[in-house]
């Protein structure tokens, strides 16, 4: 594998100027001013999502030759398949909220070697929070090490939503960055307990997420309770669960009455 530890410290930095070009147009509490729109399925985009797209593009690849490339913002390419390391990045996860003004979007970036996440960054300047995972290696924000939540009962567990699911309702809402990677997140930094959701997502939505979270402790799988693997020729997975390791179980077995 790639020398990791200066691989880290390196797209740390890159990461981190990353954010700074997204911030460039954001202004906490008003709405931004890069140009946005709706793509196809109806999501939005904005100037900044592509900007940040090729310039993590661009360093990340020549960074690591041979390396493939995943992307939100990138028309997909089968090469990747091929590839042993591949780069599976959302330029801006959460844009609604950055369109918006709020904190809860985030850079993410995930270092995938043959299917498993090897290192992982997720960067949410708004936040001013800064995580690196590396895998077998712990996670930290900030560079104080994460440790997930210990909860062992689902009920009052904090569930990071702004109206919780039918399945969460003996829960408790906590604070829900519209960012699915920072949610999943809340529960590495033990600030919550318990995320699922029960739809199909995208690789580049939660691999950097994934990682951290595990390396934190906490239980990461899709919705049914299976590992989740990544550069698959269709890059999706039905839903994503985080808990604290007691959870878990108990979770799955919710979800499954569903």
């Amino acid at each position: 594998m790639a020398d990791l530890p200066i691989l880290v410290e390196t797209v740390t930095a890159l990461v981190r100027r990353a954010g700074g070009v997204a911030m460039e147009d954001f202004r906490l509490g008003e709405a931004t001013a890069s140009a946005q729109w709706d793509k196809d399925d109806k999501s939005p985009v904005s100037a900044a999502d592509l900007a940040v797209d090729a310039l993590l593009r661009d360093q990340l690849t020549r960074l690591l030759p041979g390396s493939g490339w995943l992307s939100e913002e990138t028309a997909d390419s089968a090469d990747r398949l091929s590839r042993d390391y591949v780069w599976i990045v959302d330029p801006i996860d959460g844009t609604r909220d950055y369109i918006r003004g709020r904190a809860g979007w985030a850079v993410s970036v995930a270092l995938v070697y043959q299917g498993e996440v090897a290192a992982a960054w997720l960067y949410a300047p708004a936040r001013h929070e800064m995580l690196v995972a590396m895998r077998g290696e712990g996670a930290t924000c900030n560079h104080a090490p994460l440790t997930a939540s210990h909860r062992t009962n689902l009920t009052s567990a904090r569930f990071p939503a702004v109206h919780l699911p039918a399945y969460a309702r003996d829960m408790e809402a906590s604070p829900c960055p519209n960012s699915i990677a920072l949610r999943m997140v809340e529960i590495a930094c033990g600030r919550a307990d318990v995320l699922a959701t029960v739809r199909w997502g995208a690789e580049w939505d939660v691999a950097a997420a994934d990682l951290i979270a595990r390396e934190a402790g906490a239980a990461v799988t899709d919705a049914h309770g299976a590992p989740l693997a990544y550069n698959k020729a269709e890059p999706k997975a039905y839903g994503v669960m985080v808990t604290a390791p007691a959870l878990h179980g108990a979770m799955v077995e919710r979800i499954a009455k569903l």
